[in-house]
């Protein structure tokens, strides 16, 4: 049976789908900076990510570099004392002993026909909360503003998709508190872009329906003071072809109580493991919104996936030729666009 095909990060370094990155504070608001300046000063003070590791041994496993090694430490430090320092508000239970932080740094850089060469830098970060009965969790990021609110699936994203975004108006810093009731059901408040508050109530399960078939099932209700009351559907079903190649068909809706339409994606693709954390796939990806243009996009993107600096450093590539419509004009254009993502786990 062929290891579930997520949009994830590989299993050897898989991350709490929440996540951080500090350089971008600069873009979150006085507050937020402030925040993670103080985090930066006391980062020396809080556990290193690989602080019990025997460093010679480390070191002769692989290849290493000394700037890439300090920066994920640092980062990793300085995310562990805010963490920490959060958590010792509701209590007197060391962090040390069930926290737990995950996180990544992205910087995508997209090029498409249209539009020409844009750069951008994400991060999010999870940090479980001991001190709340072992089932909160904090989180904090700087995302698509619109995609954090509806909880979109990664894999319809502005940036999968490869369409550009704006830093100023697309993009924006959130943060806020979660609280896992069940293993499958959790609840989220958290604010964005200043003090614009949102909730999320989210629903997720997986079955599987015979040894190489798996169906995956999200339903994430929200509320937010642009889009009132929406909810946003994910199914995805997989059949596993060998041990290391996949089919998957996804699709997702969105609907608001003030959107025009019910927005809609879906995709059919094969993906391939192969060794060393590498992976490749092929789609074809269509999006669209009932009422408006039936069909505002459609096309097909090609991806490679690897390891760039040992196992927590990877890059991908993503090639894709599509055929965009907007509301406004008669006919299709079709457009090349290549993207360019570098990740760093922590």
């Amino acid at each position: 049976m062929i290891a579930t095909f997520r949009q994830d990060p590989p299993s050897a370094i898989k991350v709490a789908q929440r996540t951080h990155k500090l350089p971008a504070a600069r873009q979150c608001g006085a507050a937020a900076t402030l925040l993670v300046a103080a985090a930066s000063l006391h980062a020396q003070s809080a556990p290193g990510r690989v602080a019990d590791r025997d460093e010679a041994a480390y070191r002769a496993s692989g290849p290493y570099i000394g700037w890439l090694e300090a920066t994920r430490d640092t980062t990793y430090a300085a995310t562990h004392w805010l963490a920490s320092s959060l958590d010792g508000l509701f209590g007197d239970e060391p962090f040390e002993n069930s926290g737990k932080v995950s996180g990544y740094l992205r910087v995508n850089a997209l090029w498409d026909e249209f539009y020409g060469s844009n750069v951008n830098v994400r991060f999010r970060l999870r940090a479980d909360l001991p001190n709340l009965e072992g089932r909160a969790y904090a989180f904090i990021g700087q995302d698509n503003e619109r995609e954090v609110v509806t909880d979109q699936p990664e894999n319809f994203s502005r940036e999968q998709l490869l369409i550009r975004e704006n830093r100023r108006e697309d993009q924006s810093f959130f943060a806020g508190l979660g609280y896992d009731v069940m293993d499958d059901v959790d609840f989220r408040i958290g604010f964005r872009g200043g003090l614009n508050v949102y909730v999320q109530a989210r629903y997720r399960n997986q079955w599987a329906l015979s040894p190489r078939d798996t169906l995956f099932f999200r339903e994430s209700l929200f509320w937010s003071s642009k889009d009132s009351l929406g909810s946003t559907t994910v199914l995805d079903y997989e059949h596993a072809l060998s041990r290391t190649l996949a089919a998957r068909w996804s699709t997702s809706g969105t609907i608001t109580r003030r959107s025009d339409g019910f927005e809609w994606h879906s995709g059919l693709g094969l993906f391939k493991e192969l060794p060393g954390l590498r992976t490749a796939a092929v789609e074809a990806v269509v999006q669209g919104r009932t009422g408006s243009v039936d069909i505002s996009n459609y096309g097909v993107r090609t991806s490679w996936r690897q390891p760039i600096y040992r196992d927590w450093l990877l890059g991908k590539v993503t090639l894709g030729h599509f055929w965009p419509k907007e509301r406004e004009t008669p006919s299709r254009e079709e457009s090349w666009a290549i993207g360019l993502t570098v990740d760093m786990y922590f």
